[in-house]
């Protein structure tokens, strides 16, 4: 028997959103910050490939231009201009691991029952293609400000990076 769309859409997803969880979880464990970062790259790329599958073409290719291509690329040369440590380093472990899975854990319920609470049985209607402008619009219509604050904030850890690394 031949998988349907579907089923097919569904297996894909499902190893994209094991690959996200399990890079997500290596990000936040890692003592490495080069890795971290390569580990962020992982989550974003699986963010773009959940974009394909939902027929969100040009928003993969956004996700992986300005944050796989710019974000972390802005954080690895803050790595570099800094003079952080690249290898492991033993000071960035603390001892709060239970408090923060307990407060992680908090979340993800709080999350999960406000989108329960907001969307119900609604439905996903996957498969109409949208033009570009509707998807500008749809983005940057009412997120206009939070998008030039987050490149305002952006800018202004490139340039803390910079004065950090000059002072000597």
């Amino acid at each position: 028997m031949i998988p349907s769309a579907a089923t097919a859409q569904n297996a894909v997803f499902a190893v994209l959103a094991v690959v996200m969880v399990g890079a997500a979880f290596r990000l936040v464990t890692t003592q490495n910050v080069v890795r971290a970062a390569l580990f962020l790259a992982m989550v974003l790329a699986g963010g773009a490939g959940i974009f394909i599958l939902l027929a969100a073409e040009f928003l993969a290719w956004v996700q992986v231009l300005v944050y796989i291509g710019a974000v972390v690329v802005l954080l690895l040369f803050g790595v570099m201009l800094t003079r952080a440590p690249i290898g492991n380093d033993a000071q960035l472990d603390n001892d709060q691991k239970g408090l923060a899975a307990l407060v992680g854990l908090f979340l993800f319920g709080a999350l999960g029952a406000v989108l329960y609470d907001a969307f119900g049985d609604q439905t996903l209607e996957i498969g109409r293609v949208q033009r570009t402008a509707e998807v500008s619009d749809a983005i940057f219509g009412p997120y206009v400000v939070p998008f030039e604050v987050s490149s305002v904030l952006l800018l202004a850890a490139l340039v803390g990076a910079v004065s950090l690394a000059r002072r000597d």
